[in-house]
């Protein structure tokens, strides 16, 4: 007997030392320019060097949801290019549980947005309150098999949804966008009513088409709401979301969460809605809240998508007591990543999402890569639990009907026939392919001068996974401190960088 707890301690021992040696080194995952995904083998130092990260295994962040990727139409017709062949390897590497990026829900427009083939709503009968014609039929054409392809490789996707505009005549402009332009027909005259009571001149180029936006966004802010204020539209419009739900549901597609407005501070050429804070609480706190609670009780709202750095605005927003009692979290966006480390101390008690990737300017370059491998940082750094690409697939130079060029993960060559893994697909397999479900952040490090971005993660199984970028022009030292040892490397120019516990 004394000789057999002898060899069962002794195993014991053996397995335990055998299984901390084992940990004591890391895989490394590099990617550059033209020569991605490349693997070696680094050990922990026995001592810990000065360190630019240092691991907290209590540091208090909410445990990672999903990643998710946004059903649009020209995504659709950019997967359609390609041979049915190259659709099911390209589905499987973004949304199978085994594939590359591992995508595990999706987002969905609530009738047209910036990426679909043109205007439409689930209702276009004016005045039709009763929604009477409400339908989803052409989503039945387009959103609704693409969902399914993805389906093929991920039964259990999840989902949300928000609107980029409501049906136009729920809208005081009676049309789609939200300022005229060349890429639309709105009578220029309309444009004054979005400053109407206090005046002040529109900027034709306030969304930045081309370039960067810098400073505050908006300039200035909409004292109109573009929604209708008359209870009966806004009722109409609650009623609207959960008829989208339940249809949905009908067509095998469960949606658990809902926000009321896909950016409400961007003031756009193609399908929109400007809110002020005022209509926001008032239809949210007042007719969605209740009518989903009514209706869909399983059903979560967020509020977002924020797009704003006017912090003050977004706290006059998510201050309201009872409008509180209905809302579960946040999603932040663009300029909304000012306004997110803000909100998520005055609410700790809300989840937070990054509720689009930037897009970019149709670049489809490496630096276009970088900028979106430091937007995960940020927002998994500063306590987002999901994260949702825009645009995962487009042709050719990414351009939607209203003007706008933008990047993809994948990028298809419409006269060719064929596509290619562009470098922001790599940036987000760097975190993706990684972080799952349950996975905690123990480190963060924004970009600072240094243009080093790092987190570091610990999964459900224990494992420590660290992602660093340099992006830098010349190569650079890392070093991150995992308990009284140091993960340390040689980090090269413009590179992407994870490093898994083996």
């Amino acid at each position: 007997m004394r000789n057999s707890l002898k060899c069962f301690l002794a195993c014991g021992l053996w397995a335990a030392w055998g299984a901390q040696a084992g940990a004591q080194s890391f895989t490394w995952y590099a990617s550059t320019e033209g020569n991605t995904w490349q693997t070696s083998t680094v050990k922990l130092s026995k001592k810990a060097a000065e360190a630019q990260v240092t691991v907290d295994d209590e540091a208090g962040y909410p445990a990672f949801k999903a990643w998710a990727a946004t059903f649009n139409e020209l995504d659709w017709d950019a997967l359609g290019v390609l041979t049915r062949a190259e659709q099911d390897e390209i589905l499987a590497r973004v949304f199978s549980p085994d594939g590359d990026l591992r995508f595990s829900r999706g987002r969905i427009s609530m009738g047209a947005n910036d990426y679909a083939r043109s205007y439409y709503s689930c209702d276009d009968v004016e005045g039709d309150l009763e929604l009477r014609y409400f339908n989803i039929d052409r989503d039945k054409t387009t959103i609704i098999p693409f969902i399914r392809a993805a389906q093929k490789f991920n039964p259990d996707l999840t989902f949300w949804i928000s609107p980029w505009c409501p049906p136009a005549w729920m809208k005081i402009n009676g049309d789609y966008p939200v300022l005229s332009s060349k890429f639309n027909q709105m009578p220029e005259k309309m444009n004054y009513i979005l400053y109407g009571n206090v005046g002040g001149k529109t900027d034709p180029d306030e969304m930045k088409l081309m370039g960067e936006r810098k400073g505050k966004f908006p300039r200035q802010l909409a004292t109109t709401d573009y929604f209708i204020q008359d209870p009966r539209y806004l009722q109409a419009y609650a009623n609207y979301f959960c008829k989208f739900i339940t249809a949905y549901r009908e067509q095998g597609i469960p949606i658990d969460m809902v926000m009321y407005q896909n950016e409400a501070y961007s003031y756009t050429p193609y399908p929109g809605c400007a809110w002020t804070a005022e209509g926001t609480v008032r239809f949210n706190r007042d007719y969605l809240g209740p009518t989903l609670k009514r209706e869909h009780p399983d059903v979560k709202l967020y509020l977002g998508t924020f797009n704003t750095n006017r912090v003050d605005y977004v706290q006059k927003i998510a201050s309201d007591k009872k409008l509180q009692e209905y809302v579960s979290g946040m999603g932040f966006q663009w300029e909304g990543r000012e306004s997110l480390p803000v909100l998520r101390a005055e609410h700790p008690d809300w989840s937070y999402i990054c509720s689009e990737s930037e897009c970019g300017w149709g670049s489809f370059d490496w630096a276009a890569g970088e900028h979106t491998f430091e937007l995960m940082n940020h927002y998994l750094g500063n306590g987002c639990n999901e994260y949702t690409i825009w645009n995962f697939i487009l042709t050719d130079n990414g351009e939607s009907p209203w003007g706008w060029k933008q990047n993809a993960l994948i990028r298809v060559d419409s006269k060719a026939r064929t596509f290619t893994y562009t470098p922001e697909y790599f940036a987000v397999k760097h975190y993706s392919h990684f972080i799952v479900p349950g996975t905690k952040v123990v480190a963060y490090k924004a970009q600072g001068e240094d243009r080093m971005p790092v987190l570091a993660c610990k999964t459900p199984e224990g494992k420590y996974v660290v992602m660093a970028g340099n992006f830098k022009d010349e190569a650079a030292p890392l070093t991150v401190k995992i308990g009284e040892k140091s993960l340390s490397a040689n980090l090269a120019p413009h590179s992407y960088n994870t490093f898994v516990m083996k």
